[in-house]
Parts: structure tokens; C-alpha cells; sequence
């Protein structure tokens, strides 16, 4: 069913200038084939510019999508009441009670580096995984193709799905591995996968293996595996003294270890965000301030934080711009060489915060995004303009999680 959703306050103008990039002269409008060879599925509709919405799921599990393009909403379906979420950009990964759900929004983005594909397909509740514990979720920034990891923490379960499969609309491990219980990862790299192991409880290392889930004989130390995300250059693992960069050389998993600047006193950042797919991430240092990677460069950077912050992620852009989400519920916007605030809007998520939500604070190329469960707001804000709130929405019910997909 597709209902419009109620536009609260319309602060300025939008003009969105988004064009596809394709290769050759392809029918924007044609029917995608089923290659994959640029993300295309059977049933797939190539269109012509990226497909942007906000995916949503409110403390019920009622799934809506909002799309940006002409403000339509659609109701996807229902899932458990989940606690968690994590998304590649097309599918929602929920934690429930009973493992992982899985949605797919119906609209992503093949990022073929030097121009992109666009697609659209039927949305759609997808099914269940399985575990017991914590789920910690793993993808990579490509939707049909490769491999999707959960980490299930009181099961130990390590679990490697495959994402082509999803993009059919099928539920397929290609393996599950036990392990000993920890708070631990499976972070896909090509076709292979690395998978945390523990001793006591307490993660020690990763190790390599292939898709069908064989050892490939490559383990690094790791302490304290914390956080994950896949950029251009590779996949990142947090480690307690810095992080590990995976990427595929020739046929062969490859691993470099970047340590944290020497004599550094900071807490290590125990999760990233970043404008999905951009060398440079970042990560709260607790509450010490802010901690960049640029995993081109292989280097830290620590800057101070300008306010207590809840959240951060880098845009990654040409004017090296940086957004958090303050402990007083306004949104700023720094420069990532200095940490200095440049923009600030006012407090939009106070009552969220107080009540223990988590916001969610996304970027991407010309926006941002900040949801506000208890306000049942979700705000776009145009970062690059004195973070002027472009547009306001109110919801039915509360944006308990929120994913920006299409991208």
C-alpha cells in the first residue's frame, strides 16, 4: 500500500541534481538482465538516477519506506520487535529475539567506480537467521554479489551468507562455523572472509577463509575486535591498538595492520561510519574525541571533540567535511583536519536522547540524515549550507531504526 507521508515544516527549497553515469546507451527504463555483471537482478528495472528513500522500522517491526525522490511512502511489512541495525545501502539486517531479519528495500546502487547502475525492484521481507546473542553484521557495498557475515555472540555461530542469493530472494549460508562465545566478527572480503577467534570470552585474532568456509591458513592478532566497515580501498577490523585493512591481491586474501599513532592515550574507536564506500572513516575515541582512518593513506588522525557527541561520521568530501550528533541533540558539522565546528543546527533529537533512542546520523553525497524516534521526525539537513534543514517529516509511529538506501 502507498500512503504519503506528512511533511512537518519545509525549511527551504530542495533542488536535487542526481544523474545517472551508465556505460554505453542503454534504455535507462529497460528490464535489467540477470548477469549481475552491474548489479542488475532478474525483474530489475535500471533507471535512470539513484533510487534514494529512508527505510524505516518502528519498536513494533513495521517496516515503511519514504521515498526522497517524491515524499511517497510504502509499507514493506512486518518483523520482529528488533534491537539493532545494520544495512549495505539496499537490505536492513534486524536483530530480534530470534536472530537476524532480513528486509530488502527494492532499490540499491552497482558502484562501478568510475560511473554507477541504478535499479529498482519490488520491496520485500525476506526471511530469518538464525543465532543466539548479539548479532554483529558485516557487509560489503555491493548488494548482489559476495557475501553478507553475522557473528552471533552467545552462540559463537559464524556465519557467512550469500549475497547474490539475497538479491533473488533467498536465504543461503555458505557456511557456519562454531566458535567459542565472544563478542565477535565475520567481515567478508571478495570471496573470502575473515572470522574472529577467542580465548576466555575475549577476542584474539581473525582468520582467513573461503567462501565455502576452508581454512585459508592467514591469521592476524587482533584484541578486542571492535567495529567494522568496507571502504574503496578494503574492508577495516577495530582492533584494541588499531585496525587491520583486508583486501583481495590477485587470488590471495591479503591483511596490513595500521597501528594507532605511538604513545597515543585514547580509547580505540569501537565502531566506524563514513559516505558508504570513501577511503576515510571515522570513529568516536570515547569520550576523548574523534578518531579518523584514511585507509588510503593507512593513518590515524585524533581530533578533539568540540561538545560531548553521541555519534560521528566522515562525508569524505573536497571541503573535508565531518558530522556529529552532540550529547544536547543538535548536529554539527566540523572540518576533518581541525575538528573546528562550522555549522550547527539546534537541538532536534533532545527528547530522543533523554528517553536512550539512538538517532541515526547518515551521510551521503549532498545530504543528511538524522531520525528522532520519540519526536517521530526524520530530518534532512543540507550539510553544506550553514546545515540548513531542507526538509522535516513527521511519521505515524517512531523511526526506531533507520537505513538510507538506494544507495
Amino acid at each position: 500500500m502507498r500512503s504519503r507521508l506528512a511533511l512537518f515544516a519545509l525549511a527551504g527549497a530542495l533542488t536535487v541534481s542526481l544523474s545517472a553515469c551508465t556505460a554505453g546507451s542503454a534504455d535507462p527504463a529497460a528490464t535489467a538482465s540477470s548477469d549481475g555483471g552491474h548489479g542488475a537482478v532478474a525483474g530489475a528495472e535500471e533507471v535512470a538516477e539513484p533510487q534514494l528513500g529512508l527505510t524505516s522500522i518502528d519498536p513494533d517491526g513495521a517496516v515503511t519506506h519514504l521515498d526522497l525522490l517524491d515524499e511517497s511512502v510504502t509499507d514493506i511489512g512486518e518483523i520482529s520487535a528488533p534491537s539493532a541495525l545494520t544495512t549495505d545501502g539496499r537490505y536492513l539486517f534486524a536483530q530480534t529475539n530470534d536472530g537476524v531479519e532480513i528486509v530488502d528495500s527494492g532499490v540499491w546502487t552497482w558502484d562501478h567506480v568510475d560511473h554507477f547502475h541504478y535499479y529498482r525492484a519490488d520491496p520485500a521481507v525476506l526471511g530469518s537467521v538464525s543465532g543466539e546473542g548479539t548479532a554483529a553484521v558485516a557487509t560489503t557495498n555491493l548488494s548482489t554479489t559476495g557475501g553478507t557475515g553475522i557473528s552471533f555472540a552467545d552462540s559463537g555461530d559464524a556465519v557467512l551468507l550469500d549475497t547474490q542469493a539475497l538479491s533473488k530472494g533467498e536465504i543461503s549460508e555458505l557456511f557456519r562455523i562454531e566458535r567459542e562465545p565472544h563478542e565477535g566478527l565475520v567481515v567478508p572480503v571478495g570471496s573470502f572472509a575473515l572470522v574472529t577467534e577467542a580465548s576466555a570470552g575475549i577476542g584474539t585474532s581473525v582468520r582467513g577463509y573461503t567462501a565455502a568456509g576452508e581454512p585459508t591458513g592467514l591469521e592476524e592478532p587482533c584484541t578486542d575486535p571492535a567495529g567494522t566497515i568496507t571502504t574503496r580501498v578494503g574492508a577495516v577490523i577495530g582492533c584494541g591498538d588499531g585496525a587491520l585493512l583486508a583486501h583481495v591481491d590477485g587470488d590471495g586474501l591479503q591483511v596490513e595492520r595500521i597501528p594507532y599513532p605511538a604513545g597515543t592515550t585514547a580509547p580505540p574507536a569501537e565502531s566506524f561510519d563514513n559516505r558508504e564506500g570513501r577511503p576515510t572513516v571515522a570513529g568516536l575515541a570515547g569520550s576523548e574525541g574523534i578518531w579518523l582512518l584514511d585507509t588510503r593513506a593507512r593513518s590515524w588522525t585524533l581530533l578533539p571533540s568540540p561538545a560531548p557527541l553521541v555519534r560521528v561520521t566522515a562525508v569524505d568530501d573536497e571541503d573535508g567535511t565531518l558530522l556529529a550528533l552532540a550529547q544536547d541533540g543538535r548536529v554539527l558539522v566540523l572540518d576533518d583536519e581541525s575538528g573546528a565546528v562550522i555549522a550547527e543546527t539546534a537541538p532536534l533529537v533532545t527528547e530522543s536522547l533523554a528517553a536512550g533512542a539512538a538517532p541515526a546520523l547518515i551521510a551521503d553525497q549532498h545530504r543528511a540524515y538524522l531520525s528522532a524516534p520519540s519526536e517521530h521526525r526524520l530530518f534532512e539537513i543540507d550539510y553544506a549550507d550553514a546545515a540548513r534543514i531542507a526538509r522535516t517529516f513527521d511519521t505515524d509511529t517512531a523511526p526506531a531504526f533507520v537505513a538510507e538506501t538506494g544507495r
